[in-house]
């Protein structure tokens, strides 16, 4: 259901995931359009992005059926094929390796940068109309009629878009949510997330590697040329004391914190902090405005999930659209969009508190809990079935 010259979705927020999903309705034959603030920053291959993503292997599918997968591939996309996980506290490893799975590769690290500008430039090919910048700064809501307005976004330029519906891609402080008056939960965590490159004295393998600390995970995970991207969680005024490190003094602690598991490191870049919460909406949907990836959920980075949910989003959305399409349906009637937010929201939510859950766990300096979690780590590894469907999950197959 077509509307002849006028707009069927507006996707508010460029980043990665609101870039996604208006490239995902357009392919799938909607009138879009997308609004951001703020146009994105150049990739420059001299200067990696400290913030990366680790792709699973569904939205590496999803950016593929865009046609943008194969030029960031191309560009600078670092393949893992295996990951390592393990408790400072000591016990077992949990291991994961694409040969068992029978797969090249777990997943792709890349940077933001880059997807961002693939993303843009493919944008207007599948035409998208893109105000930017531009800013939301008033909503209005029609009735649920086949002739009504459905929503009306006033720009802070004064003009007006219409559509049949408003998507909140716009993060977590979602300017959109606000103005539908959608609620959010929020649990600050007090930790902080540290990024930066490394250099290691040994090979990073190809692996993603992670080890519990009691401040919080560790995680290297290998880039191109031999550099590995860190992320460390730390409560928040031991990651401003780190950030305050000389690289020399940074690269001994880093180096002891993960217990020297690539031989001594070197710091190759600046560093940078991020705070962490778990911050999820109450409601996905609220008339005609949806809400998806960090406007609606935000997660603990320790299993590197927070994109790929956003990324997931979409691709049940566009999934929901194309279905409708093929049965002769309303794809934007309420009922679809409600049985889409349900079970999005569900997904996340079972994501966010798992993901709670393990922190806590790793954190915790009780004495069962720290005597049972290496020992279940490595029961996991030491059991194929249960680490494939570790696995798949996190690869969202």
């Amino acid at each position: 259901m077509s509307r002849r010259g006028g707009l069927e979705a507006v996707v508010v927020g460029g980043g990665v995931v609101g870039a996604a999903c208006a490239l995902a309705l357009a392919r799938a034959g909607l009138q879009v359009a997308l609004v951001e603030g703020t146009p994105p920053a150049p990739w420059r291959r001299e200067q990696p992005d400290l913030r990366v993503y680790a792709l699973a292997a569904d939205n590496a599918a999803l950016l593929d059926g865009f046609g943008v997968w194969d030029a960031i591939r191309g560009a600078r996309a670092q393949p893992y094929r295996r990951m390592r996980v393990w408790d400072a506290a000591g016990g077992g490893e949990l291991r994961f390796d694409a040969d068992a799975f029978g797969r090249r590769e777990l997943g792709w690290i890349v940077e933001q940068s880059l997807l961002l500008e693939r993303l843009w430039a493919t944008l207007p090919v599948a035409g998208v109309r893109v105000r930017c910048p531009a800013r939301v700064v008033a909503l209005e809501q029609g009735g649920e009629g086949a002739d009504a307005a459905g929503v009306r976004l006033q720009l802070d330029d004064g003009s007006w878009l219409q559509a049949r519906i408003a998507i909140a891609a716009d993060g977590a402080q979602s300017t959109l949510r606000q103005l539908a008056g959608l609620a959010v939960d929020r649990h600050d965590y007090r930790q902080r997330g540290v990024v930066g490159y490394v250099a290691t004295r040994y090979p990073h393998e190809d692996t993603a590697w992670q080890r519990f600390l009691p401040g919080g995970p560790l995680a290297f995970l290998p880039c191109a040329d031999g550099a590995c991207s860190i992320v460390w969680s730390l409560p928040d005024a031991e990651a401003g004391r780190v950030l305050a490190l000389d690289d020399a003094a940074f690269a001994r602690e880093l180096t002891r914190a993960f217990d020297a598991r690539l031989g001594a490191v070197r710091a190759l870049s600046p560093r940078a902090a991020f705070p962490l919460r778990r911050q999820l909406a109450r409601d996905y949907v609220a008339g005609r405005v949806l809400l998806l990836g960090d406007a609606a959920h935000v997660v603990h980075p320790l299993a590197g999930q927070g994109v790929n949910l956003g990324l997931r989003d979409v691709a049940a959305l566009r999934d929901g659209v194309l279905a409708a399409q093929a049965a002769g349906a309303d794809w934007s009637a309420a009922p679809r969009l409600a049985r889409w937010a349900r079970r999005r929201k569900s997904e996340n939510a079972l994501a966010a508190y798992a993901f709670d859950g393990i922190n806590r766990l790793y954190r915790s300096d009780a004495v069962a809990a720290t005597l049972l979690r290496g020992p279940l780590l490595g029961l996991a590894g030491r059991l194929p079935p249960v680490a494939q469907q570790l696995w798949r999950r996190a690869a969202g197959l």
